[in-house]
């Protein structure tokens, strides 16, 4: 069984939010591990073929964002 996703969700993603992009966390993090809290931003570095939104952290974390798990919008 494929647990991947298909190739154009990916490229959709990536379309969507494309590497230079700045997001900004608007819930916490289901993480138990993570600083990261509601309002903190980071820079879009790419999408994974798992469909992880690939951040970097304006905070220095690594964390990387899911669509429809996470909580994050695109800020201007």
């Amino acid at each position: 069984m494929n647990n991947f996703p298909t190739k154009a969700k990916v490229e959709r993603i990536s379309k969507d939010y494309p590497a230079g992009t700045r997001v900004e966390l608007t819930a916490p993090m289901d993480d138990p591990y993570t600083k990261l809290k509601v309002g903190d931003k980071a820079t879009v570095i790419g999408v994974d073929d798992k469909e992880h939104i690939l951040c970097r952290w304006d905070n220095g974390e690594g964390l990387n964002l899911i669509v429809g798990i996470d909580g994050f919008r695109i800020v201007e």
